[in-house]
């Protein structure tokens, strides 16, 4: 009965290994996590200045910058901002936070039904090469998606890097 038990422990335990490797997030955490503080979120004006601060340093030291973007000492994540670049295709070319989507094509992303990123593009390429994007996403850790903005600018590079903010209601 001792080895059937220990049989049991250890499959429950390779299983919930797995499955945090997958991903996928655990039963219901203890009241202390739960009482965690929610995130400090950023402005559209602090969302603005970051932008506008990215394009110049991607205009100073072009794709160099992406690491200063990505390092949490870098000055380029506050609260839930960070800066993400892209190129005129949709390509993503740096993401702060999900270096995963580095190299994807971002265009056809349509999972909240309204394609920011071709919105993106299309604001950073016009004629004024900046601007405000409008469009659906869900808080960090969430799912639901919420009103939130981008303030993409286009560098002398050729591409555009954007700062994200929630719209306070």
């Amino acid at each position: 009965m001792k080895s059937l038990s220990t049989v049991i422990g250890a499959a429950l335990l390779a299983l919930s290994v797995s499955a945090m490797a997958e991903g996928v997030k655990p039963a219901a955490a203890p009241a202390a996590t739960a009482a965690a503080a929610p995130m400090e979120m950023g402005t559209e004006a602090e969302a603005q200045a970051m932008s506008e601060k990215a394009a110049k340093l991607v205009d100073e030291k072009g794709e160099a910058a992406f690491e200063t973007f990505k390092a949490k000492d870098g000055g380029f994540q506050d609260k839930d901002l960070y800066v993400f670049c892209m190129d005129d295709k949709g390509k993503m070319l740096s993401h702060a936070l999900k270096q995963e989507l580095v190299g994807t094509d971002m265009m056809g992303f349509d999972k909240y039904g309204d394609k920011p990123f071709e919105k993106m593009v299309a604001t950073a390429m016009s004629a004024e090469g900046k601007g405000w994007v409008d469009y659906k996403w869900p808080l960090p850790g969430g799912t639901e998606p919420q009103d939130k903005k981008s303030y993409v600018i286009k560098n002398a590079k050729g591409f555009f890097c954007g700062v994200g903010a929630y719209v306070k209601k």
